[in-house]
């Protein structure tokens, strides 16, 4: 199994198919504390900060990221949380740049 770390997103062209099920939690087992919902469309975790310049220092690394990646979460950003939820909206459905961005998010939260 390829290490999603090693990975880089890619243009996804409106018409492919969206993760099945199974590739869904099979890709799942590789970034622990994520979610699938129950249509298997969108992947999300919360994190949980210490304080708000420790979660916006966290939201900006994901800045980076999704820009790196081009490829963008919707946020939700409160005082010491940040729920991130990770879709790919061209194929309306879960796409392997969505695992690829919540795996290079862990090493961002050490």
């Amino acid at each position: 199994m390829d290490n999603l770390l090693d990975k880089r997103c890619r243009r996804r062209a409106g018409g492919e198919e969206p993760l099945s099920r199974k590739q869904v939690e099979d890709l799942l087992a590789q970034v622990p504390g994520w979610t699938s919902n129950s249509t298997h469309s969108v992947i999300e975790r919360t994190f949980e900060f210490k304080n708000y310049y420790e979660t916006m220092a966290f939201v900006n690394a994901l800045a980076w990221l999704a820009h790196r990646e081009d490829h963008h979460p919707d946020i939700e950003v409160s005082y010491r949380r940040c729920q991130v939820r990770f879709t790919t909206h061209s194929i309306d459905g879960l796409s392997e740049n969505d695992f690829i961005c919540a795996a290079k998010l862990g090493p961002l939260i050490g």
